[in-house]
């Protein structure tokens, strides 16, 4: 696979890959302020639910470093001051809250026993850890579940980026791919670019060129086509936040995908962490979708704008995928198959037959 970390934590600093510059160069940052940190989530030099997670709960970590307070009630609200700021730089991937909520519990059971700020400082860096490498082990263990759905020479379509630069390592509907690789099992993978900030083919094929996966990049709108050909076996995407009945908010075009798919009757997998399930959201009406800039349709990728000055732009990043659509749901916990509203808690529990 990939030799490559997304986030990483290095001499009491938090270090991200720019992914931005993908697929021209591979330059790291040093992130050490939460501004620093807010502006690396929000401009994408740092993508993907779980890596976001990770990276803010490092940041969170960082952040609170320095601070001079001996009070831990002090430490604490402002530890929380830190998180809601970080917490507010991209609604949709639930991940980023997961991971600030997370941190911020266990800070509050400090305080409540009255511990030292030093105490409270450690524990930050320790959750920060175990998000990491449960991350990890979780994409593992996807990986595993997504390659028994698989045959040796399959055509898999991939949309946006969920591999290794997304995670802590593997990746989600990408791990069974490098897993495969691995075991000879050849497959042909067809990344759509995922306009409007091309994570396909800026990063997905990145990832599967650097891996010796045969790779072909297809743009948007001919997904149809080379289902259509009979080119592909399965559809497997990622997910930022997934509702409690297994509606599920992926990047932007995956919803059609699952029309698509579903026509020619193409398994559609959704690699989901249980981490990234949101059982507050009943349904996925109710998850909030974030809208960017409409520059990043007119001109981030071009040399020259793609659009005249004083056309209007509607930029939801994100769509949501309905559960009717979804052929399987795989966590790291198994393969989640319908009714999800009652496997999907199932799943999280741990208490899977599949």
């Amino acid at each position: 696979m990939v030799e490559v970390t997304a986030v990483k934590f290095e001499d009491d600093k938090l270090v991200i890959l720019d992914q931005t510059k993908l697929p021209g160069r591979e330059e790291y940052v040093t992130l050490e302020t939460k501004e620093g940190v807010w502006d690396a989530i929000k401009k994408l030099m740092v993508r993907g639910a779980p890596a976001i997670g990770i990276a803010a709960a490092y940041g969170l970590y960082v952040t609170m470093r320095d601070s001079e307070t001996a009070d831990i009630h002090e430490f604490v609200s402002r530890a929380q001051e830190a998180a809601d700021y970080l917490n507010s730089s991209r609604p949709t991937a639930v991940n980023l809250s997961w991971a600030l909520k997370r941190q911020m519990k266990a800070l509050r059971e400090l305080e409540s026993q009255e511990k030292s700020v030093d105490e409270a400082k450690q524990t930050l860096l320790e959750v920060a850890d175990q998000i990491r490498q449960e991350d990890e082990d979780s994409c593992k263990a996807m990986g595993e579940y997504g390659l028994s759905l698989l045959k040796p020479g399959m055509g898999i379509l991939t949309h946006c980026n969920a591999g290794t630069l997304a995670t802590a390592k593997y990746g989600t509907s990408i791990a069974p791919l490098y897993l495969g690789q691995e075991r000879g099992y050849n497959f042909r993978v067809f990344s759509d670019e995922t306009r409007p900030l091309l994570q396909g083919a800026r990063l997905t094929a990145w990832e599967m060129v650097k891996a010796g996966i045969d790779e072909t990049v297809i743009c948007d709108n001919m997904a149809y086509t080379v289902m259509k050909k009979g080119w592909i076996d399965a559809v497997m995407v990622g997910c930022d936040r997934m509702a409690a009945n297994g509606d599920g908010a992926n990047k932007i075009g995956t919803a059609g995908l699952s029309v698509i798919a579903k026509s020619f009757g193409i398994p559609f997998y959704m690699f989901v962490p249980t981490s990234t399930i949101d059982f507050d959201t009943p349904t996925g009406d109710d998850i909030t979708i974030e809208l960017r800039d409409g520059e990043e349709i007119r001109s981030l990728w071009y040399a020259e704008p793609q659009a005249p000055e004083g056309a209007k732009f509607f930029n939801p990043a994100f769509d949501v995928t309905p559960a009717e659509n979804i052929t399987a749901i795989i966590t790291e916990n198994g393969i989640v198959r319908p009714p999800f509203s009652e496997n999907l808690r199932k799943a999280a529990e741990n208490r899977l037959e599949d």
